[in-house]
């Protein structure tokens, strides 16, 4: 075998040893999921828990739920999920409905009364589930960057970041119906004039309007604006 054979041979091992170790990375399906996976292995493909883009259209909860509260004025709020998300509609509005149906919610206030509705006329606002890159487009139009990460509320607009929704936050330290109750009550507490707050300090309940996503600050975990039938609160997180 001739010089020159042996030197292409060897050219040729050597890329084929460098591919070996590359990773191999599957474009992204049509709903917006991304999977990767070692080249020259038997892993299969892993594919997120959510993806990442929907279509942008959403469809609204139907039907109407009972009034919830005893006093104040009566507002209305639509339910609406996002297509391409995987997540029922109905499934959601229930939880929605749980959360603000609570005793330990706002309506404890006496002040405040909510119903359900189907119709984007009868709504004062719309609780909407969104996937990451939805949710951002739409708390930009409002001015608000959220990187895909976090909900948001707008007038009228309470906008609920898939992702959280069914992963909470790393480190929250509560299960994931707790995370989703706080986020539900926090962004609605906006929608009614609520404003951030701080933590009271190390060990106490964190306020449901401290923007817990990012953080307790030694806080625990609380998902509800009425703690033992009293109104719970901070200080007032200033520019908020």
């Amino acid at each position: 075998m001739g010089f020159g054979v042996l030197l292409l041979l060897a050219a040729t091992a050597t890329v084929t040893l460098a591919r070996a170790g590359d990773r191999a990375s599957v474009p992204a399906t049509g709903d917006g999921r991304r999977t990767s996976y070692a080249a020259g292995t038997d892993e299969r493909p892993r594919p997120s828990a959510y993806p990442r883009a929907g279509t942008g259209d959403f469809v609204t909860a139907p039907g109407e739920s009972p009034v919830r509260g005893t006093d104040g004025p009566l507002l209305h709020y639509r339910v609406a999920v996002e297509q391409g998300t995987g997540q029922d509609v109905d499934s959601f509005a229930v939880a929605v409905d749980e959360v603000l149906g609570d005793p330990r919610s706002w309506i404890a206030s006496e002040e405040l009364r909510l119903r359900r509705v189907a119709e984007a006329d009868d709504a004062d606002f719309t609780v909407y589930l969104a996937t990451p890159d939805t949710s951002e487009r739409m708390c930009a139009e409002g001015g608000l960057s959220t990187e895909g990460y976090t909900s948001c509320r707008l007038p009228g607009q309470v906008i609920v970041n898939l992702a959280r929704w069914l992963e909470a936050v790393p480190d929250y330290g509560a299960p994931l119906a707790i995370y989703r109750a706080y986020v539900v009550n926090h962004e609605v507490g906006h929608e009614l004039g609520e404003v951030h707050q701080a933590c009271p300090g190390p060990g106490e309940p964190a306020p449901v309007m401290q923007q817990q996503t990012y953080g307790l600050d030694g806080c625990a975990a609380n998902a509800w604006p009425y703690v033992d039938g009293s109104r719970y609160d901070g200080e007032v997180v200033p520019g908020t």
